[in-house]
């Protein structure tokens, strides 16, 4: 009696499994049950099991090329899928990170960063140090990954308020206000490069539009910072203050940094190289020209001279070459991670499309208009949230809108959607972002503190960029 009743129970569990199995694997099977899927692998491989990013992005892109129809359970089938994916996004944004990466290492140790600060700031005033740091931040920003400006400047803020005795939490507020943007909206930062890459947007475009935006949206940061400035006034600690005697001698140093033309060199150079390269596909040109420019405004080959250009600041500031190789080592081996990083993003991306997100996506943005570039907004402001990574939100955020860009049923110039993606990444700062804690521990303010003044500050600015989104779109809609 009782074998039959466990026969009869397992085999009515067998049914139920079956049933279920089933059941999930016709919703895991459509488009929206697979990025519902590899949204959950995300937030979870980051946020519970604290995995390298890179390894999390993998993960949900074989996830994704597992359940994609047609792709079936071949674990060859769907490795060759995200392996393609991965080879195409690193082609596309792996030499000029990269080369990126050298040219911010190299500017920084030859002091060119230094004199670009030590330029503006005479510039303005010095009464009006706050904004130089501004300034300086959100141009140190396109080359430089945002933490390493924070590095670089924040001793400046606290020299800042060793001069004077206030102002020591706009200036802080001011570094982050400016590099901030820059970091999400201009490349060659990987994030936006790769948002710009993944959207089909050209990157002088991209360049041109996110310095509009990003300083608009700075300046809204920076109005921020003044009146938590006066609201919530900030003294460093003790330990901040023993750092701060890196700030004191910027002046007297000034005889052994570049000149301000050499600083800016690198910086520039790319802009202006990409920026002729597709100014000359639509402004006649004498033909002998037109063959230079399109080679050396290639991406690849402008940000490989401006990285050059980068290394002779270096070796004229007086650098040796053991000095040059340990930059570059440094840079290369920072730039590697990022670029496995933002590879793997670009798999997950192409293993979405490969899924049959691209026809849900068409269907969603046929009459949508403006809202698309809302809807990518939110869609990078609750990955941020839920996971913390600004550049992680972005990438994921791209895989997702990028169908809608492709089917092109918004009618929307797609450079406004990945304005929006950044904007959207400035959202939801706190605990579980590694960038919070850096802000936290350098300036010395404590998480409430880094709370109502960083994170109110850089929500600011991610809601007056995507204003100035719209705004921008409506008035310049690019079509």
């Amino acid at each position: 009696m009782s074998v039959d009743f466990i026969r009869v129970q397992t085999t009515a569990a067998i049914v139920r499994s079956h049933i279920l199995c089933r059941s999930l694997l016709v919703f895991d099977m459509t488009p929206l049950g697979i990025l519902i899927v590899a949204m959950i692998v995300v937030v979870a491989g980051i946020l519970v099991l604290r995995l390298h990013p890179f390894v999390v992005l993998a993960a949900a892109a074989f996830v994704v090329a597992l359940l994609t129809p047609g792709g079936g359970p071949d674990a060859a089938a769907a490795g060759q899928r995200v392996a393609e994916g991965f080879g195409r996004t690193a082609v596309d944004v792996g030499i000029v990170i990269a080369m990126a990466s050298i040219l911010g290492s190299c500017l920084s140790d030859a002091g060119g960063a230094q004199r670009i600060v030590l330029a503006i700031q005479r510039a303005v005033g010095e009464r009006r140090t706050p904004l130089a740091l501004l300034l300086a931040a959100f141009v140190l920003g396109i080359p430089m990954f945002a933490e390493t400006v924070l590095y670089l400047l924040l001793p400046l803020a606290r020299a800042s308020w060793e001069r004077s005795g206030r102002g020591y939490l706009l200036a802080v507020l001011a570094i982050l206000a400016g590099a901030t943007m820059t970091h999400s909206l201009v490349p060659p930062t990987p994030g936006p490069l790769f948002v710009a890459n993944a959207l089909g947007v050209d990157m002088a475009t991209m360049i041109g539009m996110g310095l509009m935006v990003g300083f608009v949206a700075a300046l809204a940061g920076f109005a921020y910072a003044r009146w938590a400035d006066q609201r919530w006034p900030l003294v460093p600690t003790q330990h901040g203050r023993a750092e701060s005697r890196a700030g004191e001698p910027l002046a007297a140093a000034s005889s052994r940094m570049p000149p301000l033309w050499a600083a800016l060199l690198p910086i520039l150079l790319p802009v202006v190289l990409i920026s002729l390269a597709s100014l000359a596909t639509a402004a006649p040109l004498p033909s002998g020209w037109l063959p230079v420019i399109q080679v050396v405004g290639e991406k690849n080959l402008a940000l490989a001279i401006a990285a050059l250009a980068a290394m002779l600041v270096l070796a004229a500031s007086g650098a040796g070459l053991p000095a040059i190789q340990k930059s570059v080592g440094a840079a290369v081996t920072e730039a590697g991670g990022i670029v496995l990083v933002i590879s793997a993003g670009g798999a997950l991306g192409a293993t979405l499309r490969q899924a049959g997100l691209a026809d849900v996506s068409a269907g969603f943005a046929a009459g949508a208009g403006w809202g698309v570039i809302v809807v990518a907004w939110l869609v990078t402001a609750v990955i941020r949230v839920a996971q913390g990574s600004a550049t992680v939100a972005m990438i994921t955020a791209a895989g997702v809108m990028a169908p809608i860009m492709v089917a092109d049923g918004a009618g929307i110039h797609p450079v406004y959607v990945a304005l929006a993606i950044g904007c959207g990444s400035k959202i939801g700062m706190w605990m579980n972002d590694s960038g919070f804690w850096v802000i936290s521990r350098m300036s010395g303010m404590s998480e409430i503190q880094t709370l109502r003044a960083a994170s109110v500050m850089v929500a600011i600015e991610g809601t007056v960029g995507l204003i100035a989104t719209l705004v921008t779109a409506m008035v310049w809609p690019l079509r």
